[in-house]
C-alpha cells in the first residue's frame, strides 16, 4: 500500500484478555507493525483501540498470530490533534497586546512573546 493512500485511523476491537500474559501477547504482536501510533487496552471493556495508519484487516491477521482473535468493531476516521492555544485562551499582559497575538514591544516593558 502507498503512503499516500493510507489514511489516520482509530480502530476498535474486540477481544479477550484474561491475564497479564495475554495484554503483553497483544501489545507486543500490534506493536511488531510499522505505522502505528496508539494501543490502548481495556481491561473491562475487552476491547484494544489502535491509532495510527495500519490497515486493520493487518492487525486482526497479527492478533491471530498469536492466539488471540480480534473482531473489528470499529473504524473511523481519526486526525492527529495539535495542542496549541488559542489567541482567545491567552490572556494579554496589558492593554497594548490585546488582539489576535501577544507581540514583544519595546516600549511595554511587561509584554513578552507567547
Amino acid at each position: 500500500m502507498s503512503t499516500s493512500s493510507r489514511r489516520h485511523k482509530k480502530m476498535v476491537f474486540k477481544i479477550s484478555i484474561y491475564c497479564g500474559k495475554c495484554k503483553t501477547a497483544i501489545l507486543k504482536a500490534i506493536a511488531k507493525l510499522e505505522g502505528i501510533d496508539e494501543i490502548k487496552l481495556d481491561v473491562e471493556k475487552g476491547t484494544v483501540t489502535v491509532v495510527g495508519e495500519v490497515d486493520p484487516v493487518c492487525v486482526a491477521h497479527q492478533l491471530r498470530k498469536v492466539r488471540r482473535p480480534a473482531l473489528i468493531d470499529s473504524v473511523e476516521s481519526h486526525k492527529k490533534e495539535e495542542s496549541k492555544p488559542k489567541p482567545e485562551d491567552l490572556e494579554p499582559c496589558c492593554e497594548r497586546c490585546r488582539g489576535d497575538a501577544l507581540i514583544f514591544m519595546e516600549y511595554a516593558p511587561g509584554c513578552t512573546i507567547v
